[in-house]
């Protein structure tokens, strides 16, 4: 759990309860406001941040979503964040800071991307993936991870096999769980780990996830006793959703969703409901 000293401000967020919402759907919009020379110098961003220039806060904050909590944050939570954060709620939108910043986030263990996945921060539209069509298991996996840890906007297109890497082409998008690309399966381990290695993060409860996708995906199922249920749930919503992969994946972000819940928060907890201790009406 991280740690973090008690918010001086209400207008700020603690890191202890801002790590809680990364990886969930009630994550709030993150934006990185370092200066960019320090930001391109740093070698870590909050996991979903973009980055963006606090000195034109006003110009950006009408993209934003107006129903959404905004947290900005900055190297030490300073004149920066603070300043983004005052500027974004004088124009309507729930905006806080994050009270010590990166630096003290990362230092408190707070998941933080590395590395290549950092690229797409700077850039002003949603990422684009295109892969494989009939979605089963990684191919819902991996967009889960990139939508929960870094780009909550990304679009994904599922294409007939032949078609993946022209249609990447076409669209700017970047091709995925298909041989010969940066995003497949190298020896056992599967995209999953591909894309969490890519990002960087060092996340105990993702490695734990990511065993269970593997296992699922590759029909190792012994690599973890929830290998078995992952499969039959993907399996039953391919039934479920045999003519419209989209659908699927939005079915799909509940299940990883819950698994990565339940990694992170319930893997502990034994269901010891016993019928016959329950006295008779």
């Amino acid at each position: 759990m991280v740690g973090s000293p008690t918010p001086l401000s209400p207008t700020a967020v603690s890191a202890e309860d801002f790590d809680d919402l990364i990886g969930t759907a009630c994550c709030p919009v993150v934006i990185d406001v370092r200066r960019r020379a320090v930001f391109d110098a740093a070698d870590t961003m909050i996991a979903t941040a973009v980055w963006r220039d606090h000195a034109r806060v006003s110009d950006w904050a009408a993209d934003l979503p107006p129903d959404r909590t905004v947290v900005v944050y900055c190297a030490h939570g300073h004149a920066l964040s603070q300043s983004a954060a005052a500027t974004l709620r004088a124009a309507g939108i729930d905006a806080r800071y994050l009270e010590g910043g990166i630096d003290h986030f990362a230092e408190a263990g707070g998941l933080v991307i590395r590395g290549e996945a950092r690229a797409r921060a700077i850039r002003p539209s949603p990422s684009i993936w295109v892969t494989r069509e009939r979605p089963k298991i990684d191919r819902i996996a991996c967009p889960w991870f990139v939508r929960r840890f870094v780009d909550p906007g990304a679009v994904f297109h599922y294409v007939h096999k032949d078609f993946v890497v022209d249609v990447a082409k076409e669209t700017g998008g970047i091709p995925y769980d298909i041989p010969d690309t940066a995003f497949s399966h190298v020896g056992e381990r599967c995209s999953f780990d591909a894309f969490v290695a890519w990002s960087g993060i060092g996340d105990p409860v993702l490695d734990r996830l990511a065993l269970i996708v593997r296992g699922a995906d590759t029909g190792h199922l012994d690599l973890a006793p929830e290998c078995a249920g992952l499969l039959a749930a993907s399996l039953g919503m391919s039934a479920l959703y045999a003519d419209d992969d989209l659908a699927m994946l939005e079915a799909g972000m509940a299940v990883y969703d819950a698994l990565y819940a339940w990694a992170r928060h319930a893997a502990a907890e034994a269901h010891n409901w016993k019928p016959a201790e329950i006295a008779p009406a």
